[in-house]
């Protein structure tokens, strides 16, 4: 499934963020994928393990040239 991921994608993890958000958009690929979360805009690296087991679904794919990525 991590294979699967592209920038500007967007994931429900299996635990709920301190703010309440369970989605996050993808940010940053490589042997780590940096994650923002979509209620409250914090960032987070994870490695790529900690993320497959944490990953519940992808919900929807972005496109790397989504203006809104920066």
């Amino acid at each position: 499934m991590l294979q699967d991921l592209e920038l500007g994608d967007v994931v429900r993890l299996r635990k709920a963020h301190p703010c309440g958000g369970y989605e996050w958009r993808v940010v940053r690929l490589g042997a780590d994928i940096g994650l923002e979360c979509l209620t409250c805009g914090h960032r987070i690296m994870l490695d790529r393990r900690a993320l497959k087991n944490r990953l519940k679904k992808i919900v929807c794919k972005g496109s790397e040239n989504d203006p809104e990525n920066g």
